[in-house]
């Protein structure tokens, strides 16, 4: 079976980390996979990109600055939620590469920010290949944001749109989309149940087949070393108790960042003896001079671009913490499980799905400081943390595992293949 798999880029950002596990997934299972992306970042020769020639990486540098001006205009020249939505106005032509002609089946993930518009989404349709197309956040739910958030405009047509000053264009956007949509043989996967809950609601989605299969790891990559040795390669303290935080953009406000400040100073004003032990890595871009945000030392680590590096730093902590406000099935709790380091995050998206409370971790309450600082006072304290740790990496492998994941796709590869 010929699978192509589409996304924006190789390795940049979840989607991407996701989309080139699930390719290494499917062709340890001995599919024939290619992957082709706007922006290459390996020798790969499985993977076409598209920045191809100086003329090439203009054009499509064009495409991504039309589409945020676009938007920046509509906005009425504001930046503010600049990034949250798309609207897939411009973008690469793909349908005359062979490769695509070729294919059995035609895989898209995260196609925004100048790779894909919709009118040539609709032209691979009229390739008449089956479309699977797995959806890292709402875009393909929604008008134009990528998180809907509180709003419930996409349920009928985002008439009115909390993230610009013309919901003209949300409801523009919508409509076109709907058009289309309709017509594409296409086959929705959401990588939480959550997400999938919140997709059947869409006008989009209607007479679509919505499914639900998680995002991939190998186990074998992501799998526990030894503390010390982490530590040391990092200059982080032997003997604290260290909790890891962070994203590419730490300071991302949608990361949660106000929320986990206010949780370590609630854990240490709560629980004094934590003060002195217990310290905070930081890892990802950041705006911010962390140590200035907490009442705990702080260790800021620049993104790390290495999967090795990124394996080690997670084997350095005693508990991951994420404080998102916004998350599908994030990759960053599935690898520091896979290594197993128990987590605690909110009550949000796919991550009481990853999470099970009290067992491998603590789901804290959405938006609750107060309680995820009771979580990490509660995990530091288990009576068996080295079960706790186990049952973190089991759960990964039973769940998210490259075998147990290529197969569900293979299995839905093969029945649309059969219908044609």
């Amino acid at each position: 079976m010929r699978i192509v798999i589409l996304n924006t880029f190789e390795r940049t950002g979840g989607a991407a980390v996701a989309a080139s596990r699930l390719r290494e997934s499917l062709l340890a299972e001995g599919e024939d996979v290619t992957m082709v992306v706007r922006d290459k970042q390996s020798s790969s020769e499985q993977v076409i990109g598209l920045n191809y020639s100086s003329l090439q990486r203009l054009l499509n540098k064009c495409h991504f600055i039309w589409e945020r001006l676009v938007i920046f205009i509509y906005n009425r020249c504001s930046k503010n939620n600049l990034f949250a939505v798309s609207l897939a106005n411009t973008g690469c032509k793909l349908t005359q590469l062979s490769v695509l002609q070729e294919a059995d089946i035609i895989h898209l993930h995260w196609i925004n920010q100048g790779f894909l518009s919709i009118n040539e989404i609709k032209a691979i349709g009229k390739l008449g290949k089956p479309i699977v197309w797995t959806m890292h956040d709402m875009w393909p739910c929604t008008g134009i944001c990528h998180h809907a958030r509180e709003c419930n405009g996409y349920y009928s047509d985002c008439a009115t749109c909390p993230f610009t000053a013309s919901s003209t264009l949300a409801a523009n956007t919508l409509a076109k989309k709907k058009h289309i949509w309709e017509k594409l043989n296409v086959t929705f996967v959401t990588c939480s149940k959550w997400l999938q809950e919140r997709t059947l609601h869409s006008v989009l989605m209607t007479n679509k087949k919505v499914l639900s299969i998680p995002n991939p790891i190998d186990t074998h990559k992501f799998a526990p070393m030894d503390q010390t040795t982490c530590r040391e390669h990092f200059g982080l303290p032997v003997e604290k108790i260290l909790l890891l935080f962070g994203a590419v953009k730490a300071s991302d406000k949608r990361k949660g960042i106000d929320y986990m400040k206010a949780a370590v100073q609630l854990l240490v004003d709560k629980h004094p003896e934590w003060k002195e032990r217990l310290e905070l890595a930081i890892f990802g871009k950041s705006e911010l001079e962390m140590q200035e945000l907490f009442p705990v030392k702080v260790h800021q680590i620049p993104y790390i671009t290495s999967e090795q590096e990124m394996i080690q730093l997670y084997n350095t902590a005693d508990l991951y913490i994420t404080s998102s406000l916004e998350e599908n099935l994030p990759n960053t709790i599935m690898e520091a499980m896979s290594c197993g380091i128990p987590c605690a995050g909110f009550n949000i998206g796919g991550i009481p799905e990853m999470i099970d409370h009290l067992e491998n971790g603590y789901v804290a309450g959405y938006k609750s400081a107060d309680d995820l600082a009771e979580g990490i006072h509660q995990l530091l304290q288990h009576a068996d943390f080295s079960q706790l740790k186990q049952k973190a990496r089991n759960k990964v492998i039973q769940s998210y595992s490259f075998a147990s994941v290529a197969k569900r796709y293979i299995e839905l590869y093969t029945q649309l293949t059969q219908k044609r």
